[in-house]
C-alpha cells in the first residue's frame, strides 16, 4: 500500500469509531437533552449538533497527521500516529460536550408539593 492509501484508511477507521460513539451515546443523551431543553424540537437540534461535533472533530484531528513520502518510520507506526490524533479529537469533543451539558444540569431537583 502507498502512504496515501494508509492515510485514507486512517480516516475511514476514524470515522467508523466516531459513528460507533455517536450510535452508543445517542440513546442515552436523547432523554437527558429532552429533559434539559424542555421540548423535543430543541433536544433534536442539540442532538444533531452533538452528532456533527462528534464526527467532524475527530476527522479534523486525524487530518492533522499525514504520512510523508520517504519517511523512515514503518507505515504501521504512521497509521497508529494518525489514529492517536483521531482519538484525541474524539475525546476532546466528548469532553467538550460534557462540559457544556454539565453547565445546564440542575444541581437540585425541584420537588413536587406534598398533597394534604
Amino acid at each position: 500500500m502507498h502512504a496515501i492509501q494508509y492515510f485514507f484508511l486512517g480516516l475511514g477507521v476514524t470515522e467508523a469509531l466516531a459513528f460507533i460513539v455517536v450510535w452508543y451515546i445517542k440513546s442515552h443523551l436523547r432523554a437527558i437533552l429532552v429533559d434539559l431543553c424542555g421540548t423535543e424540537t430543541r433536544a433534536d437540534f442539540w442532538m444533531a449538533f452533538t452528532n456533527v461535533t462528534l464526527i467532524l472533530v475527530p476527522m479534523v484531528f486525524s487530518m492533522e497527521f499525514y504520512p510523508e513520502a520517504g519517511q523512515a518510520s514503518p507505515v504501521a507506526f504512521q497509521f497508529i500516529e494518525q489514529l492517536k490524533w483521531a482519538l484525541i479529537g474524539l475525546i476532546a469533543s466528548v469532553g467538550g460536550l460534557g462540559v457544556v451539558l454539565r453547565s445546564f444540569i440542575r444541581i437540585e431537583v425541584p420537588q413536587k408539593p406534598l398533597k394534604s
